[in-house]
């Protein structure tokens, strides 16, 4: 083979659209173009957004399918700012006809995206993830009978040395200088400010003293490497006989496990009952709810004993635990133990370790959401449950086709199977076929090859 050289070529003029080489990719954004458009996407997602536009008059906007498919290409690649997003758009041919713009038209920027989702409620994004859940429904991959609850850490956009104190406004750095001054240091420097910082008695840094002045809803935590920093708190609520995530809340990063828990399970309670609604079989049994020993307390299990039936891990205590009367806590408390003692329990904690932190795997670390690039409760949620969406749509893809990422397709182009049987063996060849968008398959036995 010799070297190919490059050199001075001019180009063709007009080209056909249908000549132009297309990508691995391809093959996994028309699946699940062709999923969305049989369920309806886009005229559920206009007659869902019809109410915050012009009925008659305006200029026409961006469709709100593209909206929202934009939002799920950041999922799918692993983009975490609008910004990015709109720039992996302009330059793929493959998310061009996923978007369904045709070639004359240009990609929204991140302005627009922007615009729309100040425009569009945060009811409005659910009710797309409800709508992709209803998919997954029908497709049997969510029962809503075993659910998982847990809860991780996503860095906010705003930096830890600009908080300002909520009763005087007071920043840090000028807290410490007027600290050094009162203390006799007239002009401080930075050694000094840093040497006196670490002396002062009664140091905290607490959200009720502290905030910060460009996002007034991140709250200072400590992160799951950590980091102390201003978060968020999302969570998920799970079903683990398929891993799908049935709902998604963002909350502030310092409140507890059990103070979150009980708004999460009543909004994966609600988006269960309408996807699970339609021609799916009735449970007259409350549902399993596995969760780790950050969720357990008397009042929570109190409050879940009469709608689900929690395996909840418990903390080791010393002493003996005193009831003072309160007989519904000590049956609850005790009846959550038998269970979680269980080989039922067992098997289910061990199901809730693997597919809980699956999704948190998938969406904030692969899927680029650790740190957030919006401000606000709202806006992060707004976008991180259209993110949750785009897990569900590559579970859903994962079990009809065997891969639930664009990458993954790539990935998967050939793979050889053995099977043995009694004096000889066959050679299966999966070969992908980029002209017919299809898998070749070529048996093998002794020498001469098979087409089929």
């Amino acid at each position: 083979m010799s070297i190919g050289r490059q050199s001075e070529q001019q180009g063709t003029m007009w080209i056909a659209y249908d000549e132009i080489p297309r990508g691995m990719g391809h093959a996994f954004y028309d699946r699940l173009q062709k999923i969305l458009c049989q369920g309806g996407f886009d005229a559920f997602a206009e007659k869902l957004c019809s109410e915050y536009y012009a009925p008659v008059t305006g200029r026409p906007s961006v469709p709100p399918g593209r909206y929202f498919r934009m939002l799920l290409v950041g999922y799918f690649e692993g983009i975490d700012s609008e910004r990015g997003i709109c720039w992996r758009c302009a330059d793929s041919l493959s998310l061009r006809e996923f978007l369904r713009l045709d070639t004359g038209q240009a990609v929204p920027d991140h302005s627009s995206l922007c615009r729309i989702r100040q425009r569009l409620s945060v009811e409005t994004h659910h009710e797309v993830f409800s709508f992709v859940l209803d998919l997954l429904a029908r497709k049997g991959l969510v029962r809503g009978k075993k659910l998982g609850i847990d809860a991780s850490t996503m860095e906010a956009n705003a930096a830890l040395k600009t908080i300002v104190r909520r009763d005087t406004g007071e920043g840090y750095d000028a807290m410490l200088q007027r600290l050094a001054k009162e203390s006799g240091i007239a002009t401080p420097t930075k050694e000094d400010l840093i040497r006196l910082d670490r002396k002062r008695k009664d140091k905290t840094l607490s959200n009720k003293d502290w905030k910060s002045p460009v996002d007034e809803d991140s709250r200072i935590a400590k992160l799951k490497d950590g980091r102390i920093h201003l978060a968020y708190k999302p969570e998920h609520v799970v079903d683990l006989d398929s891993g799908a995530i049935v709902s998604a809340r963002i909350h502030p990063a310092d409140q507890g496990d059990t103070a979150i828990m009980h708004k999460t399970l009543a909004d994966a309670r609600t988006k269960l009952k309408a996807a699970l609604g339609r021609g799916a079989p009735k449970y007259d049994t409350p549902a399993e709810l596995v969760a780790d020993k950050g969720y357990h307390s008397r009042d929570a299990l109190t409050r879940l004993d009469s709608a689900f039936r929690s395996r909840i891990c418990e903390p080791a205590r010393k002493g003996i635990a005193r009831w003072h009367g309160d007989a519904e806590a000590r049956r609850a408390v005790y009846n959550n133990r038998s269970r979680l003692l269980s080989t039922k329990g067992k098997l289910l904690q061990r199901l809730r370790s693997e597919r809980v932190e699956r999704g948190f795997a998938h969406c904030l670390d692969r899927g680029g959401m650790r740190r957030a690039h919006l401000r606000g409760e709202e806006n992060i949620e707004k976008r991180y449950i259209i993110h949750i969406a785009g897990f569900n749509l590559g579970l859903l893809m994962r079990s009809l086709f065997g891969v639930g990422t664009p990458k993954g397709w790539a990935d998967a182009p050939a793979a050889l199977v053995f099977t043995v049987s009694h004096d000889f063996f066959t050679l299966f060849v999966l070969i992908w076929d980029d002209a017919v968008q299809h898998f070749a398959i070529i048996a093998v036995w002794g020498r001469e090859p098979h087409m089929f």
